[in-house]
């Protein structure tokens, strides 16, 4: 029995029993805690890393009787620490699960397992510096970025520089994480990176060390930027039936939606007919210190390139200004100008359908007009967003940064001068976009109320055919139908069963002809027609009247 200071010893904390030498190599497990607010390098993080000694083997032979109880104890602690740790790792690797803890922290030990898979080799890293006299714009691969960021000495820009723009193309977890630890950026900006689902809204948060916005960009694919975009495309009827075989063949089970955006059937029956358009989630940093950080899946930087030739001007409103902020500005900008191409492809589409369906009606353009219609529904709810980002950004940026000051910690907040991230200039150029943002919903609502009304135009023809068929089919019934009586009566013969003789009806009999038929006919033809065509005789006779006034006027007029 061991004394009650020895068993509450023994039930501490399993990792407070574990010496310095027995501790795994984690920076969870140093002596110095890790503060992701603080700015630090990898490669510290790395020395500190392997100063840490290895625990000892779990299979070291022990000689018989010499371990204590105590010593069994801990070495079973160790194992279930180790299994504990295995099993994190597991864990990590998973797709993020419910209820998990939010927010991305590079420095755990388990964010290498769980988003070291993110590689992309093709990504494409820019930075360019400049201010007002002069400009520097180069491109680094992702081991020299990554190279680049952990120096702090060899990443300070230039006194001369008062922007830096460092504009990434392909998502790698690399290129995150040592952008991360350089400067700081919150767990919370980095969950929205790695887990955000493609289509998710745009919105901006306000953190302390930063400014954060993500952007769902609509581009026009470049297969619409062909000469002649606006002519549906028809995808063959044997490369429409292979692309629906395939998508049978993968299934349509219940798929998480941040993976399959739409039923893969349904793609390959929309693919014909419709507008192109890429949805290009854009994320955007904006630093106090003129830094400005901006990423996005596509390993091509083509979508940006309109601002980087802006930033190699000398003579732009970009490079006179030299403001962080008036470049977030421009690339808000470029995705309302990219959206506006979007919509005026629609619009030309939209015509289009008009014009081939007041011509030639055909069930495909109907199909095709469906689908447009619901594509513009969707851009609508994706566009929104981002008027809504413009608008907090012209109006409410001061009170958002003031509301990040606690003021009930800390006395001397209540004397600071509150300064948003974005300057007036900004602000100003910001209404400009937010002009062009109402003017696009509104060409958005008109080409939308066009294709609702082509909708109801092709229902109401249809219907107006049909009623079209189904009057001559009535009228031919109530011309024929009275002929059709008298013939089928003057047809029958009857026998008298006790004289077994033919009787002919009085109508057939021999000493009438034809002329008694019409006789008959003639008259019950007209009281039909007449009973039956009371409305459009009515009709014809109402346009004869007016047709002849009309004639006169003209007459008199032409006298005179």
């Amino acid at each position: 029995m061991s004394s009650d200071s020895e068993d509450e010893s023994i039930m501490l904390d399993p990792e407070e029993q574990l010496d310095e030498s027995e501790r795994p190599a984690s920076p969870h497990y140093n002596a110095e805690p890790l503060n992701l607010h603080t700015t630090r390098t990898r490669e510290s993080v790395r020395s500190r890393s392997r100063s840490v000694k290895s625990p000892p083997p779990f299979s070291t032979v022990y000689p018989p009787g010499s371990m204590t109880p105590k010593e069994r104890f801990r070495r079973a602690v160790r194992k279930v620490i180790a299994l504990h740790h295995g099993a994190n790792v597991l864990v990590a690797q998973r797709q993020r699960s419910v209820g998990a803890e939010p927010g991305v922290d590079v420095l755990r030990g388990t964010a290498d397992a769980q988003y070291g898979g993110i590689r992309e080799p093709n990504a494409v890293i820019e930075i360019a510096d400049y201010s007002s006299l002069r400009s520097n714009v180069r491109q680094m691969s992702v081991n020299a970025f990554v190279k680049f960021m952990e120096d702090v000495d060899a990443s300070e820009p230039e006194p001369w520089v008062k922007v830096r723009w460092i504009n990434i193309g392909g998502l790698d977890w690399q290129i995150i994480k040592a952008l991360a630890i350089r400067y700081d950026l919150h767990p919370l900006a980095l969950e929205d990176i790695l887990h955000a689902h493609p289509r998710a809204r745009s919105k901006v948060d306000y953190y302390n060390q930063h400014l954060f916005m993500r952007i769902l960009a609509h581009e026009l694919s470049v297969d619409e930027r062909d000469p002649d975009p606006l002519q549906p495309r028809r995808t063959p009827k044997p490369a429409l039936e292979a692309a629906l075989k395939t998508a049978t063949a993968h299934g349509t089970r219940a798929t998480p939606i941040a993976q399959v955006a739409e039923d893969p059937s349904i793609t390959a029956l929309k693919r014909q007919g419709r507008v192109a358009v890429n949805l290009i989630p854009m994320f955007t940093f904006l630093l106090r210190n003129g830094t400005v950080i901006t990423m996005h899946a596509t390993p091509t930087l083509r979508m940006t390139d309109p601002i980087t030739a802006r930033v190699r001007q000398f003579d732009s409103g970009l490079r006179t200004s030299a403001d962080a902020s008036l470049l977030v500005q421009s690339l808000l900008a470029l995705v309302v100008d990219m959206s506006l191409e979007v919509i005026n492809a629609y619009q030309a589409r939209i015509r289009h359908f008009e014009r081939q369906i007041l011509t030639h009606l055909d069930i495909e353009t109907v199909r095709d007009l469906h689908v447009l219609s619901a594509d513009l529904s969707l851009h609508r709810r994706t566009l929104e967003p981002i008027g809504t980002v413009i608008t907090g950004l012209r109006k409410y940026d001061v009170d958002r940064v003031a509301a990040l000051l606690d003021h009930t910690e800390d006395e001397h907040n209540t004397d600071v001068k509150v300064v948003g991230y974005m300057s007036k200039k900004a602000q100003v150029y910001l209404a400009d976009t937010s002009a062009n943002m109402d003017y696009m919903f509104s060409q958005l609502d008109t080409i939308t109320g066009t294709g609702g009304n082509l909708v109801n135009y092709t229902f109401n023809l249809t219907s107006y055919e049909m009623n079209e068929v189904m009057r001559r089919l009535t009228l031919a019934s109530i011309i024929f139908l009275p002929l059709t009586l008298l013939a089928g009566y003057g047809g029958m013969n009857f026998n008298y069963p006790w004289t077994n003789e033919p009787t002919n009806m009085w109508l057939t009999s021999h000493n009438h002809g034809d002329g008694t038929f019409w006789a008959f006919a003639i008259p019950m033809l007209a009281v039909t027609m007449v009973l039956f065509l009371n409305q459009d005789l009515r009709r014809m006779a109402s346009y004869i009247h007016k047709k002849m006034i009309a004639n006169r006027a003209i007459k008199n007029l032409t006298a005179r």
